[in-house]
């Protein structure tokens, strides 16, 4: 077992507020418990919900490290006593409940996976968060068919790549929203059916003659606001919408018997508050059904780009400014020299 530092460098939240709340600091190296196993980290995704919890509006589960962080890529330095799949010196990605943001990150080892061949850490460390969310929302939730019509809003975000991605491997008709014309050519290319600039036109309008009328049965959405009566307005009859954020707002007004009239379910859902049981069957899950494909180059995390972890302020910034393409990585240590 290799000798590890007592204290590590890690980017923490000094205060609810913007990017500039966040700051280095030393804390010490967490230790391995039980079932967990400790990562050296070379990468670390950046995702919304860590946006959330700067601004003091996502707090952490209990017992979660109250460092952001969600997701990580790196090699096993130390197990806990019931710990037993993997080996000091494997490369794994994990999710984890908070304290990616640094060095070292302990996370259940029922919610790490191998590296897929072929992927480099910052790609593997892109993987958890949304793949483990649209599979748990959009296959298991949502019960998405081959052959059905499926929209996922925000079609450049991490969990859109994902979703257009994985939808179209299993056979379903895709369509997605994007905000500009240069993100419309990233989301076909990605394998998305039909896709719309919103600034520009009425995606209900325009999908539901795409469909013949007959409109869409799987959404994924979160957007929320006003896009909860848009998203009435384009499902199918027996349409099934799921909600994982509301980043334009609560809705405030809505026509419940549209909802009635078309026989309509419109669920949600959060993963970080859901039990370790529930994570690791959706780790197994993936590692069964998704895995092969990312392998098979069917599926891939698209990479917007990689900041070190001192630059974390810089990566919040890019994700609120709404202009990236897929995901958006931190990189530590010697992943940091070498993938930029």
């Amino acid at each position: 077992m290799p000798q590890l530092p007592e204290k590590m460098t890690v980017i923490a939240i000094t205060a609810p507020g913007g990017p500039d709340v966040l700051g280095p600091e030393e804390r010490y190296v967490p230790v391995a418990l039980g079932r967990e196993i400790l990562i050296k980290v070379e990468a670390a995704g950046v995702n919304r919900p860590d946006v959330m919890q700067r601004m003091g509006l996502y707090p952490p589960p209990k017992d979660a490290s109250d460092l952001p962080g969600l997701e990580v890529a790196g090699t096993v330095v130390a197990s806990g006593s019931d710990a037993s799949r993997y080996q000091v010196g494997d490369k794994v990605t994990a999710l984890a409940p908070g304290g990616g943001y640094a060095e070292y990150c302990k996370v259940d080892e029922r919610h790490a996976l191998p590296i897929p061949e072929g992927l480099s850490m910052v790609e593997a460390a892109a993987l958890p968060e949304t793949f483990f969310t649209v599979w748990s929302n959009v296959f298991d939730r949502l019960g998405l068919k081959p052959g059905e019509n499926f929209l996922v809003h925000g079609g450049t975000s991490g969990i859109g790549t994902t979703a257009i991605q994985l939808a179209k491997a299993f056979g379903a008709v895709v369509f997605t929203t994007v905000g500009s014309d240069e993100k419309l050519e990233a989301v076909k290319a990605l394998g998305a059916d039909h896709a719309v600039n919103y600034n520009k036109l009425d995606f209900v309008e325009t999908f539901l003659e795409a469909t013949n009328t007959v409109g869409i049965h799987a959404i994924l959405d979160m957007v929320g606001g006003d896009y909860v009566e848009k998203n009435w307005k384009v499902a199918a009859v027996e349409g099934r919408i799921c909600q994982i954020a509301t980043l334009n707002g609560t809705s405030q007004e809505v026509n419940f018997s549209r909802l009635m009239m078309k026989r309509l379910t419109h669920t949600g859902s959060t993963l970080r508050p859901r039990d370790a049981a529930f994570k690791a069957e959706i780790a197994s899950t993936l590692e069964a059904k998704v895995w092969p494909l990312i392998a098979h180059g069917k599926a891939k995390p698209l990479i917007d780009s990689t900041y070190p972890l001192a630059q974390a302020a810089e990566a919040h910034r890019r994700m609120e400014s709404s202009g990236h393409i897929g995901k958006i990585v931190l990189t530590i240590g010697d992943t940091a020299n070498t993938e930029m």
